[in-house]
């Protein structure tokens, strides 16, 4: 039954008709990329399990997160490094990084539907808050970019080794703010987002 509500925002808009849903991950980090996903899926196969990334764990956002790609009618991925977000601020860069995700998908879409409120990226765009929860297409996204940044902070763990990139994944957890204290920033981290934490020291 969930399968089928999930998709349902998608039937309304006709089964020809291309529907992108749009999603977000590291909006709230301190480091890595702010990274943007936009999935077109078609009705039919459904891809069963589809869910907020945030409620599935690792392994079950892996394997869907294998269907989507392998199902989907296309899937566009963005990323806004560090340096540019501090150039620029989030409100832009996320900007950027939606507007960069649908164009990458390489469809005309009839409706875009994003997380959240409204971001006015493109003509046809619907926001639905907790859509991440409610429409397949947009929970399909937000998987295939928790996966990919994820990937991403793996790797980064081991270049900067440390600062626990592989666990936290860019977050502000006690430990990362610890071990930007005792060892600086790397180029991963937003330098805007730090501040507070590089501060403390002078006190």
């Amino acid at each position: 039954m969930r399968t089928c509500a999930l998709y349902e925002r998608q039937r309304q808009a006709g089964a020809a008709a291309c529907v992108v849903g749009v999603d977000e991950v590291g909006r709230g980090s301190v480091a890595g990329p702010l990274t943007v996903a936009a999935v077109a899926l078609p009705l039919e196969p459904p891809i069963f399990g589809l869910d907020d990334s945030k409620r599935l764990t690792p392994a079950r956002r892996e394997e869907l997160a294998q269907e989507i790609h392998r199902l989907a009618r296309a899937v566009g991925i963005s990323h806004i490094e560090p340096d540019i977000i501090d150039r620029i601020g989030m409100a832009a860069s996320l900007r950027a990084a939606m507007v960069q995700a649908i164009e990458s998908c390489g469809l005309e879409p009839d409706l875009v539907l994003i997380d959240g409120r409204p971001v006015h990226v493109h003509a046809k765009e619907c926001c639905i808050v907790k859509g991440d929860a409610s429409v397949a297409c947009i929970a399909a996204a937000s998987i295939v970019a928790k996966v990919t940044r994820d990937a991403l902070m793996v790797a980064a763990d081991a270049a900067y080794p440390g600062y626990g990139f592989a666990s936290h994944k860019g977050y502000a957890s006690a430990g990362h703010v610890e071990a930007i204290q005792g060892m600086g920033l790397t180029p991963l981290h937003r330098k805007t987002f730090c501040r507070n934490f590089l501060q403390q020291q002078l006190f």
